[in-house]
């Protein structure tokens, strides 16, 4: 059993040093979808994976589209603050996909909208100054509400 977690574009190396150790710490798998805003590494990607990396199964992709035409047959959640659903009503299952989008962007807003009944967020004030949630906790938050569904599978 497996989730997969999919950063489209990550642009902060540390934000995904962080994931990175969650993934290996959740027996989750990570996924990169290129451009990369930083090199693999690069040192604060890897001191804020610590020594986990060697733990994470990772697979880094290209592109979007390329990921896409790989998975196309897995169900695959858009968090994003353009969602109309709650992260805590998505019913997670085995092998599904969470994609989170680069840190100043998001996801391509055309692919949210061609997509929009996978789209979930996860709440947050109405303050319109604050966009979004640092990535790596956002990840966190519906990783962690996947697993807790699925009776954190393999974890103690």
């Amino acid at each position: 059993m497996a989730i997969h977690i999919v950063l489209v574009e990550p642009e902060i190396p540390p934000n995904t040093g962080n994931i990175a150790r969650t993934a290996a710490a959740t027996d989750s798998v990570l996924h990169l979808v290129k451009p990369l805003g930083f090199s693999l590494d690069e040192k604060s990607l890897r001191r804020a994976g610590l020594d986990y990396w060697p733990y994470v199964s990772l697979e880094v992709h290209e592109s979007l589209d390329e990921f896409l035409e790989k998975y196309s047959d897995r169900r695959m959640w858009l968090s994003t603050t353009k969602g109309d659903k709650l992260y805590t009503e998505a019913d997670f299952r085995d092998e599904d996909m969470i994609l989170f989008g680069k840190e100043t962007a998001g996801l391509p807003r055309g692919f949210i909208e061609e997509r929009k009944e996978w789209a979930i967020r996860i709440p947050m004030s109405r303050d319109t100054r604050l966009r979004s949630l640092n990535l790596s906790n956002a990840a966190n938050i519906v990783l962690f509400e996947a697993l807790r569904q699925l009776g954190f599978p393999g974890l103690e």
